[in-house]
C-alpha cells in the first residue's frame, strides 16, 4: 500500500523535472549576481572592465578592503547602524507587542474602532513634508530619534502579531491562569512572551533588516556626517560616486581612480551585506512558523 502511495505517475515525474529545472534557473538568477559581486571585489577592476571576471576571481587583490577598512567614514557608519538597528528594533518590538496582545483579547472594549483608526493610517500617510514638519516641531531633527522613533509601530507588523496571539494563545488558557490568580500582567510576561518565540524572532528580522538597509530617514533628517548610517554612505559611494578621498591618496591617474572606486563599490556591498547575513541563520529557524502562523486568518 506505502509502494501504491508512493508510486509516480509519467505526469508527476515531468512535472518534478520541468520544477526543478525552473526553480534551479531562478536560484542561480538570484544567487550570481551576488556570487558576481563577491569575485569581482576581490578581482582586478581591469579584468572586470573586460569582461573576463564571471565564475572565479581574476588577478586576486585585496585592495579595496584595505581602503575600506582604513577610511573611517565606514567605520563611522557601520557603528551609527548597528546602533540605529540595535535601539530601533527594541523599540520596535516592543511597540509593536504591546499594541497587539490587548487586541488579540476579546474583552478589549473598542476593538474594533481601534483596528479601522490603525487600518485607515495604512493606506493615508501625512506625506513627506508634514511628517517632516513633525519632526522639526518635536526638536528631533539631526537625533538618533528621528530615525527610530517614527518608524517603531508598523500596523501590518501588529497585525501579523495580534493573529499569531490569537491563534497561539487560547482565551481558556487566560482563563486557567486566572482562577489560580495570575494578573494580566503576570501572564503576559511570564505565558505569552515564552510561547511567542518564533513571532518575535520574526519581528526582530523585519526591524533589523528594515533598520540596518534604511537611508531615506537618515537623508532627510540628518545633517551630520558622524550620524550618517552605514547605508548613506554607501549610497553616497554607489549613487552619487562620493569616494572619500583618504581612499585614493596614492591614486594618481583618473582611469586608476575610477577603477579603484569601482574596487571599492563591490567591497563595500560585501561589508555592508555581513550583517544580515551572519544573522539570518540563527533566526531562520523560527521564520517559517512565526510567519505562517502569524498571517493565517485575518
Amino acid at each position: 500500500m506505502y509502494q501504491l502511495l508512493n508510486r509516480k505517475s509519467r505526469g508527476d515525474v515531468w512535472f518534478d523535472i520541468i520544477n526543478n529545472i525552473l526553480l534551479t534557473l531562478v536560484m542561480l538568477l538570484v544567487l550570481f549576481p551576488l556570487y558576481f559581486v563577491l569575485i569581482a571585489s576581490f578581482s582586478d577592476p581591469n579584468y572586470i572592465y573586460s569582461g573576463e571576471v564571471w565564475l572565479f576571481p581574476k588577478g586576486f587583490t585585496l585592495d579595496g578592503y584595505e581602503r575600506i577598512f582604513s577610511d573611517s567614514s565606514i567605520w563611522i557608519g557601520y557603528v551609527n547602524s548597528i546602533l540605529y538597528a540595535t535601539l530601533g528594533t527594541i523599540i520596535g518590538v516592543a511597540v509593536t507587542v504591546f499594541a497587539a496582545y490587548p487586541l488579540a483579547r476579546k474583552n478589549l472594549v473598542g476593538k474594533s474602532v481601534i483596528m479601522w483608526f490603525l487600518m485607515i493610517t495604512m493606506f493615508f500617510s501625512g506625506g513627506l513634508i508634514p511628517t517632516y514638519l513633525l519632526i522639526k516641531d518635536l526638536h528631533m531633527l539631526n537625533t538618533i530619534w528621528a530615525l527610530v522613533i517614527p518608524g517603531a509601530g508598523g500596523v501590518f507588523n501588529v497585525i501579523i502579531v495580534r493573529t499569531f496571539f490569537q491563534s497561539s494563545i487560547p482565551d481558556e488558557m487566560w482563563e486557567a491562569a486566572s482562577i489560580d490568580g495570575c494578573s494580566n500582567t503576570r501572564f503576559f510576561w511570564s505565558i505569552v512572551l515564552p510561547l511567542s518565540k518564533s513571532i518575535l524572532a520574526v519581528m526582530v528580522l523585519y526591524h533589523v533588516v528594515g533598520f540596518w538597509n534604511g537611508f531615506f530617514d537618515a537623508l532627510i533628517y540628518l545633517n551630520d556626517e558622524n550620524k550618517y548610517p552605514l547605508q548613506l554612505v554607501l549610497r553616497n559611494i554607489l549613487v552619487q560616486n562620493q569616494v572619500n578621498s583618504g581612499m585614493m591618496i596614492d591614486v594618481e591617474s583618473y582611469a586608476a581612480k575610477m577603477r579603484v572606486t569601482e574596487l571599492i563599490k563591490y567591497g563595500v556591498i560585501i561589508v555592508s551585506s555581513l550583517p544580515l547575513l551572519i544573522l539570518y541563520p540563527f533566526l531562520q529557524k523560527y521564520f517559517v512558523k512565526g510567519v505562517m502562523i502569524g498571517s493565517i486568518k485575518g
